[in-house]
Formats: structure tokens, C-alpha cells, sequence
């Protein structure tokens, strides 16, 4: 027997199954495709402080076959059915995903489902994988862009495991042993860690009993050490670091405000996601298009940037709102003076009805154009789900249409302050 957990209101189906997997399932008929996307709450903040890197370094291994899967066995398969599949690591999960015409997902998902868990991480291939990993490492150290955001991370989160690379450094990497990995394996992909989202042109009964034959025998559990973050502290003045790097031709300026996270002792979901949305639009209204304020004021009127950009991150424990850009180093005081002044406008005079249209118009538009093909479905519904819960993932457009003028300059007056802010500034060495 299997348990429907929400239906009503959700274009999705919610369904524990008997072995405590939860399956979100949704059929599309008029796509003849299906996505199986399994979400593991097993990213980077799974980590004690020594294993930093193990969830990246472990979705690199659970390609590398099991006892009855070779390496490379389950790539020759999907290929030979016209398939694609990937997957990705962050902060808050770990997700494998599977596209394919529905009419093969019968005789592909298998493989999937027995290499996440069984996956045998042998020796040899562990230590093959993990030069592979190292060499990442190596190449994004390349990356000025890189560089900055671990920086800005690590002051805006000095304490938490948000603030560390979600690819581990040499160090922690080459302290672990494939060992390690098999523990970290069978502690986090248990049933009550995973979700299975199915978006495609199948029923729901065949759906249930798919991934019911599919995802039938998980690892036996392994004691492994186990992370207990505790909340980051609010930022109280400017928290700033310089950086030199050669080969440099534009300074990079990137600035940090912790904000809203879905899990919070003291503000119910519905009050975060709202605020969450609210710097959302803010995100857009900042530097969206050459409307926007620091678009249109900094690289369209004074010339004073080659690129400026906003973005909001929502994670789980806390979101993190971002302005960065790209520009001479004799700018760089200019433009982050320039910068602080608008935020202390925005918290002072309610953005316009116009401007506010605008911003709901793209967002809006965005989310529609996201929400196109059942790998996008999978993904979305796969990443609330694992964050919080999936029905929040069709609520998005109505949250922004009910935000007014006065709701955003609350928000920057709260999230957004000039004086309290994490700062990275990236100077070329000369």
C-alpha cells in the first residue's frame, strides 16, 4: 500500500510509498518524454567540516558502477535508447536525473535506481574519480567569478557549511579514503533522504509500481559522522576582503546580505517564502535588463561598470541575496558608495507602480518559460520538495502578483541594509 499525501490544489500527486521513499508523480500525455529526477537530502551541509567535498566527490562515484552494473554499463544503455541523463550536487541535495521517451523508461530507470543504491565505489575507481574532482578543483581556481563568491560566501557564512566550496579543497579531499565514501553512501541515501520525481506519459498505478520494483533494497545503514549546523549569526557592520589576481582585466565587485531560508524558528513558511519572492523582485527591479536602477544608472548613464547583476538564492537554513560587477578597479569605491545610496532608497521611497509591473512581468514570464517540459517539472517540484514542500512550486506567479510597493521597501529596509553587508572586492595584481 502506498499513502496519497497531497493532490487537491497540486497538478502533482505526493505519495509515500511503503518504504518511506516519497514519490511525486504527474502525467503529462501530450509529451510522449518522461523525467525521473531523485532528489537526496545529501549536499554539501551533510558534511562535518573535515569531509567538505564528500557529497560532490560521491555523486562522481555513484557513476562508477555496483556489483552487477560495470562502469560505463549504465551510459551504453541510456544512450542506446536516445536518453540524457546528469546530475548535480549543492548546498541542501544531491539530484540524478533521467530523461528519455516514456516508452523506454521501463527498461532505463532500473539502472538508475541500482546504481544510487548500490553503488559499489570501488578503489581503483575512487582513486581515478578522485583526480578527476582535484582537477575541477584546479580549474576553478581558474575562475575570477569562482574565486569571489567562495570569498563572499565565506564571510557571509564564516560558521556555517554554506560558507565552505561545495567542491571540497585538496586537503579534505585526500584525506578520505573510498571507505569514507561507501559510509557517507549508505548514512544519507536511505528512503526518508530521497524523493523520486516522475514527470512523463505514464499512469499513476504503473508510476507507483515502477518505482516500487525499481527502488526496492537501499544500503544497509553505516554510523557515519553526522553535521549539525547551527544558525549564522545576522552580519552587524561590513565584512570585507581584497583579493589580487594576475590576468585581470576588469575588477570584480561582489556584495553579500544573508536573507530569508525556508527553515526558521520564529516565521512560518508562508512568511518566508513571501519574503524570499519579495527579494526576488527586488533582484529584478536592481539589475535586470537595461531598465533596471544599477543597470540603467551604472553601465547605460555614467559608464561606470561593464556588468552589473543581482540574484537571490533560496536555500533551506538561509537565502543569500547577491550584487556583483564587473568594472575598472579605479571604480570599485564609486561604485559600491553608488550601490549602498540606491539600497537606501529603495528602503526609503516605495518602488513605482511601473517599475513594480515590470519586475512581476518578467518574473512571471520566467517562470512560465521554466515550466515547459517535464525535466524542468521534475526539477522544480524535486527542488521545493526537498527544500520544504512541492505544492509551494506552483505558487510562485501568485505570490509575486500579490506583492505591493510597500512590501518591497519593508523588505529592503529589513534584508538589505548599506551598513551591514558582506563585501569581496577582486583587484588585478600588477
Amino acid at each position: 500500500m502506498s499513502l496519497v499525501l497531497s493532490s487537491s490544489g497540486f497538478s502533482a500527486t505526493t505519495i509515500k510509498l511503503n518504504s518511506g521513499l516519497t514519490l511525486i508523480h504527474q502525467r503529462t500525455p501530450a509529451l510522449p518524454v518522461a523525467t525521473v529526477d531523485v532528489w537526496v537530502k545529501a549536499g554539501a551541509i551533510a558534511e562535518i567540516d573535515d569531509w567538505a567535498g564528500t557529497a560532490h566527490f560521491l555523486e562522481h562515484l555513484i557513476f562508477k558502477g555496483t556489483d552487477r552494473l560495470a562502469p560505463g554499463e549504465f551510459d551504453a544503455a541510456i544512450e542506446y535508447c536516445g536518453g540524457v541523463t546528469n546530475a548535480a550536487t549543492s548546498y541542501d541535495y544531491a539530484h540524478y536525473f533521467l530523461t528519455t521517451a516514456s516508452q523506454h523508461l521501463e527498461d532505463t530507470l532500473p539502472y538508475l535506481a541500482e546504481l544510487l543504491l548500490n553503488a559499489a565505489i570501488p578503489d581503483a575507481e575512487f582513486d581515478r574519480e578522485r583526480d578527476v574532482v582535484l582537477e575541477e578543483i584546479r580549474q576553478a581556481y581558474d575562475n575570477p567569478d569562482w574565486i569571489a563568491f567562495q570569498a563572499l560566501n565565506g564571510l557571509v557564512y564564516p560558521q556555517h557549511p554554506y560558507g565552505r566550496p561545495i567542491l571540497g579543497v585538496e586537503d579534505t579531499l585526500m584525506a578520505r579514503s573510498s571507505t569514507d565514501l561507501r559510509c557517507f553512501h549508505r548514512a544519507h541515501y536511505q528512503p526518508e533522504n530521497m524523493t523520486v520525481v516522475l514527470v512523463g506519459d505514464l499512469s499513476e498505478s504503473h508510476a507507483i509500481d515502477l518505482i516500487d520494483r525499481s527502488f526496492s533494497t537501499f544500503p544497509s545503514r553505516t554510523p557515519c559522522p553526522q553535521m549539525s549546523p547551527e544558525a549564522e549569526p545576522p552580519i552587524t557592520d561590513i565584512r570585507r576582503e581584497e583579493l589580487y589576481l594576475p590576468r585581470l582585466e576588469q575588477a570584480r565587485l561582489m556584495m553579500g546580505w544573508m536573507g530569508p531560508g525556508v527553515d526558521s524558528p520564529i516565521r512560518s513558511l508562508d512568511e518566508q517564502l513571501q519574503a524570499a519572492y519579495g527579494l526576488d523582485v527586488l533582484s529584478v527591479l536592481l539589475a535586470e535588463g537595461r531598465m533596471s536602477r544599477l543597470v540603467h544608472e551604472l553601465r547605460e548613464d555614467r559608464s561606470l561598470v561593464q556588468a552589473v547583476s543581482s540574484g537571490f538564492s533560496l536555500q533551506r537554513e538561509s537565502g543569500l541575496f547577491t550584487i556583483s560587477a564587473w568594472l575598472d578597479a579605479e571604480n570599485l569605491e564609486r561604485v559600491e558608495a553608488i550601490i549602498c545610496d540606491r539600497l537606501s532608497e529603495l528602503a526609503a521611497v516605495p518602488v513605482s507602480e511601473a517599475e513594480l509591473t515590470r519586475c512581476k512581468r518578467l518574473l512571471c514570464n520566467d517562470y512560465a518559460f521554466s515550466t515547459e517540459t517535464p525535466s524542468q517539472l521534475a526539477g522544480l517540484y524535486g527542488y521545493y520538495n526537498t527544500i520544504a514542500q512541492p505544492d509551494i512550486a506552483t505558487t510562485y506567479p501568485q505570490r509575486i502578483q500579490a506583492l505591493q510597493p510597500d512590501d518591497l521597501q519593508h523588505l529592503a529596509s529589513h534584508y538589505l541594509s548599506p551598513y551591514h553587508y558582506a563585501v569581496t572586492v577582486v583587484r588585478p595584481l600588477v
